[in-house]
């Protein structure tokens, strides 16, 4: 039985060979994404040309240090393609992300992209959401006011910590993590919150991934939205 970085190695490489020459990619965040980010690193040392369109400074160190040519999304509006990951995914191909606290900019570089490439391995499949808490990102303004809000809901809301201080995003911004149970109906949940004041975004990704490349015991196995 292959462990479980094994797993996530081989939906990121699988996801690497979809990338061409010219193309200018989003570059996600998380474990399994680090995986897509060697090999592009490689590729790149054998003469691909891209443009990368980091999702955090996480990302955004890796990259150079592997030598991927990096962009902002002002000056690339337009992204062919995303690989990223997903904390979550049901059986209709929506995600949970949020989980690297990365889920504001990479809800940004996905709505921008042509092709989004989900990679996860398969403990992250889910018939329906809910396993993992759905993080949501929250100015810090009025933070008690916005998660009684969010518990008014239906979940548990949980701040994020970091040691003996709140998380804080790369945008400056605190993330709860609310614990809702079964999501049956994500686009609802997520317009619901999105009304929230205070909620600037909400890890639900909702008819956002195209292709999703599943890390598996007994290989790698491709899904494709219908």
């Amino acid at each position: 039985m292959k462990g479980v970085e094994a797993l996530k190695r081989m939906a990121a490489e699988r996801a690497v060979d979809y990338v061409r020459d010219g193309m200018v990619v989003g570059l996600g965040t998380g474990s399994t994404v680090y995986y897509a980010l060697l090999k592009l690193g490689e590729r790149v040392r054998e003469g691909l040309d891209i443009v990368g369109i980091p999702t955090s400074r996480r990302t955004e160190e890796i990259a150079r240090q592997r030598g991927i040519k990096l962009g902002d999304i002002n000056d690339y509006p337009e992204i062919d393609l995303t690989i990223d990951g997903a904390d979550e995914v049901d059986s209709n191909l929506n995600l949970i992300k949020g989980g690297g606290g990365a889920l504001l900019r990479e809800k940004i570089v996905a709505h921008a992209t042509s092709f989004e490439i989900i990679i996860v391995d398969e403990r992250k499949l889910s018939e329906v959401l809910g396993s993992f808490p759905l993080p949501v990102e929250i100015v810090p303004y009025g933070w008690r006011r916005t998660m009684k809000v969010l518990a008014s809901h239906g979940c548990t809301p949980s701040l994020r910590m970091n040691g003996g201080s709140p998380y804080l995003t790369d945008n400056g911004n605190y993330i709860v993590d609310c614990a809702f149970g079964r999501i049956e109906d994500p686009a609802g949940l997520e317009e619901k919150l999105l009304r929230v004041p205070g909620v600037v975004e909400v890890g639900l990704f909702v008819g956002m991934c195209d292709l999703l490349i599943i890390g598996k015991d007994g290989g790698v196995e491709e899904v494709r939205r219908s």
